[in-house]
This record gives structure tokens, C-alpha cells and sequence, in this order.
């Protein structure tokens, strides 16, 4: 069965989904932190802000803790499929409000719900890894993972001030929004698949 799965790859078969869906989830996680350090300026002088614009980088960091110990301790109880469902929630409604966010004081509440939402569907993605792929897969998903920064780190600042120049900073995030949905959508089959351990 372990040469089987290592021939078949994190692409192919039944893995297919389930690893597209996990990179790009970590793709946009990794992009919308690097793009800050492109848009923060103009967002912060669009909604006044340059009182608060560190909290507007360390806002996610600091939610994101509490959303990791959190999911941990209710993946282990649960398997780990509504923490999933929650936690795309969390980030999604943040990366909303930050896009339509019409003053600073809402856009930090926004990066504060989706640094939490991202801390805890980190863990999840981990104990999808673990729970789903054999672990001749494990490597080549984590160098996925890996990829999944080392790409928007290269391209990501660039690309999100052209967008910002073009169509303005709001769309940078909606840009994300969508991609995260989409990345989402390809989990569902996946998590399906995940059950609550034996008690």
C-alpha cells in the first residue's frame, strides 16, 4: 500500500483535491501577509490610520495564537471537520471586513478575525496531513506547503500593487476572498473523510 501511494503521488487519485486545496489555502495565507507590506501605506493614509499602522501587521499574529490552541484542542476532540468549516468561516468573514472595511478601527477588527481564522485552519490543514495522506506523502506535502510561501513571497508585493494602482487596495482582498473559497471548495471532499477519534 506505502509503494502504492508514493508511485501515485499527492497529485493524483484520491489526494488530488485535497493537496490543490491545502496549497493554495496556505498560497493565500502566505500572499495577503506579504501584500500587506505593499497596500498598508495606502490603506493606512485612505482610512487615516497611521496611528495604528503596526497593529494593522501584528493584529493577525497575535489572533492567530489563540485560534491555534483553540482548533488543537477541539481537532482533537472532534477530528477536526467542524473546526475546519469554523475556521474558513472566521477567516472569511475577516478578509470581508477588511475589504469593506470604511475606517481603520473596522479594518484592524477585520486582520483580527482572519489572523484568527488562519491560525486555526493551519492546524487543521496539519491534521489533514496527517489523518489523510499515508506518510510516504507527507515530504512532498510539506514542500508544497513550502512552495505555497516561497511563490507569493516572489510575486505576491508586486502583484498587489498593481492591483492596488489599478483598481485600488479593497480588490487585493477580494482577490484572496475568492481564491480562498474556491481553495475551500476543494477540501469539502476531504473533510468529509475526517471522523471524530475514538473516545
Amino acid at each position: 500500500m506505502s509503494s502504492v501511494a508514493t508511485r501515485s503521488g499527492i497529485l493524483s487519485g484520491r489526494y488530488a483535491l485535497a493537496t490543490l486545496g491545502m496549497v493554495a489555502i496556505v498560497g493565500v495565507a502566505a500572499f495577503q501577509n506579504l501584500a500587506m507590506t505593499t497596500v498598508m501605506p495606502r490603506i493606512s493614509r485612505d482610512l487615516d490610520g497611521q496611528t495604528l499602522y503596526a497593529l494593522a501587521f501584528a493584529a493577525p499574529l497575535a489572533a492567530g495564537v489563540p485560534g491555534m490552541v483553540l482548533a488543537g484542542t477541539w481537532t482533537d476532540r472532534s477530528g477536526g471537520r467542524v473546526v475546519a468549516w469554523v475556521s474558513a468561516v472566521f477567516f472569511a468573514l475577516g478578509t470581508a471586513v477588511v475589504m469593506t472595511a470604511p475606517t481603520m478601527g473596522v479594518f484592524l477588527a477585520g486582520r483580527l478575525v482572519e489572523g484568527f481564522g488562519a491560525g486555526a485552519i493551519d492546524v487543521v490543514l496539519y491534521v489533514l496531513v496527517a489523518r489523510i495522506f499515508p506518510a510516504e506523502l507527507h515530504g512532498p506535502v510539506f514542500a508544497g506547503f513550502a512552495a505555497a510561501w516561497v511563490v507569493p513571497a516572489l510575486v505576491g508585493p508586486a502583484l498587489a500593487g498593481v492591483v492596488t494602482e489599478v483598481w485600488g487596495w479593497h480588490w487585493v482582498f477580494a482577490g484572496a476572498l475568492v481564491i480562498a473559497v474556491v481553495a475551500f471548495a476543494l477540501l469539502v471532499p476531504t473533510l468529509a473523510r475526517l471522523h471524530a477519534p475514538p473516545v
